[in-house]
């Protein structure tokens, strides 16, 4: 009867690390998924794969929320129903194991629930980058006032390769002088 944790992060630039103090204690073995989108069916992502294959009757999957655990309410309700019928308990932080029957009915709710609010953002989100296009075509400037669409760069990709070139610097002491994320400093760097 193994505990057992699943972890999983849209991108590589969010950590796990918030999932894991939620989640609190020391799993006998934890799977993760980063930099996996929540688009990705949870049966075709390499960490639940793995955890699917490795679970055994009577061990416990904890997992943050919901939405961890698959793209969309049938998705989650299946994988599930597939835990389930394995003997596996499926505990879900703040809401508690999920069983047959009245779990299973809350657990669909809840998958719909964040189903409907994964389009409303979505919905959002469009209606944003719309609104920005527009304004950007008609002024030169977003609507929010910026020069152009998307995330502004967190530094110049030649100017920090460079600097590290010169300095013969590591991606840690990179990463310090320009203020930026490791993660960062490797992508501007892979060139």
């Amino acid at each position: 009867m193994g505990k057992i944790h699943y972890y999983r992060v849209s991108t590589v630039d969010q950590s796990i690390e918030a999932q894991r103090v939620a989640l609190g204690g020391t799993p006998d073995k934890a799977f993760m998924d980063e930099g996996v989108s929540g688009s990705i069916a949870a049966a075709k992502r390499p960490g639940f794969a793995a955890l699917v294959e490795y679970v055994r009757e009577g061990d416990t999957v904890s997992v943050y929320a919901v939405d961890r655990l698959g793209r969309d309410a049938l998705d989650v309700q299946s994988t599930v129903r597939a835990l389930l019928d394995k003997g596996v308990t499926v505990e879900i932080h703040g809401l508690g194991p999920i069983g047959r029957g009245v779990g299973e009915l809350i657990l669909a709710v809840l998958a719909q629930v964040a189903d409907m609010e994964r389009e409303r953002i979505r919905l959002r989100c469009e209606t944003g980058r719309t609104a920005a296009r527009a304004a950007l075509a008609a002024t030169g400037k977003t609507h929010k006032g910026k020069t152009s669409l998307g995330r502004p760069k967190a530094a110049d990709a030649k100017t920090v390769a460079k600097w590290r070139h010169e300095n013969r610097a590591s991606i840690a002491a990179t990463a310090e002088h320009f203020g930026v994320s490791s993660a960062t400093i490797k992508r501007y760097c892979a060139a």
